[in-house]
């Protein structure tokens, strides 16, 4: 079953994700669909940039609980990202969570709608958001990442622009990418390769230098007593043995 779907309209490659039975969570099935779609535009000449969205009201609800991706291959996925020699654009109008923030983060430019809302709800879950660090830290404004990190506090649009984890909060998300496009249409392709080497070097420097220690974490916290009972506490829509 394929989990994305595609589209291709004077240059730009769009990709959806489209798994709307378990709100585009991240499943290992979708993580490597992803990551093909991508080679597969990297080495597409007509293609100038990517727009990775979603179908449905969720742009990405984080690890597939049930089936989770293996964290190597998604720490992969961000990096194929942040390295792609085009342009990624995210185009969010729905509700993005906990790992979705890191696939966020590691677009180069994020356009989000009023129906979008925003939450890193791993230590609610007795995890933390590990991998995902190496694309939001670079991003996001160190204060709320102080915030955000320990509450899972739900936030929206606007404060994800304020904070800057997307570029632009809109009314019309589609018409808010109308001048994004037509600016990346009209660079060059060696232009746009050369000019996101240029913002992405620090952080491609420290998925070689932190990826391997956030994976290891990652695992060890999910194998752990109180992630479990977070996780099934979560699956049973109950709240875990340690809220008073």
């Amino acid at each position: 079953m394929t989990l994305i779907v595609g589209a291709r309209e004077r240059g730009v490659a769009t990709l959806a994700l489209d798994s709307p039975a378990n709100r585009n969570a991240l499943s290992a099935a979708l993580v490597d669909e992803v990551r093909e779609a991508l080679a597969e535009a990297a080495a597409d000449d007509t293609v100038r940039a990517v727009v990775l969205t979603h179908t449905g009201s969720t742009f990405c609800a984080g690890a597939d609980l049930t089936a989770p991706p293996d964290p190597a291959a998604f720490v992969g996925l961000m990096r194929d990202i942040v390295a792609l020699p085009k342009p990624v654009v995210a185009r969010v109008d729905g509700h993005v969570r906990a790992g979705g923030l890191g696939l966020l983060a590691a677009c180069d430019i994020a356009v989000a709608g009023e129906a979008s809302s925003f939450a890193l709800t791993e230590s609610r879950l007795g995890l933390a958001p590990a991998v995902i660090s190496l694309t939001l830290l670079p991003r996001v404004d160190r204060t709320a990442a102080n915030r955000y990190y320990l509450t899972g506090e739900r936030f929206d649009a606007a404060e994800a622009a304020r904070i800057s984890l997307v570029t632009v909060a809109a009314e019309d998300v589609d018409q808010a990418l109308v001048p994004v496009l037509d600016g990346l249409r009209r660079a060059s392709p060696q232009g746009l390769a050369a000019s996101k080497e240029l913002v992405t070097a620090t952080v491609l420097e420290s998925f070689g230098q932190y990826a391997e220690g956030l994976i290891a974490r990652a695992a060890t916290l999910f194998a752990s007593e109180e992630a479990r009972e977070g996780v099934t506490a979560f699956l049973e829509r109950r709240d875990p043995a340690w809220v008073r």
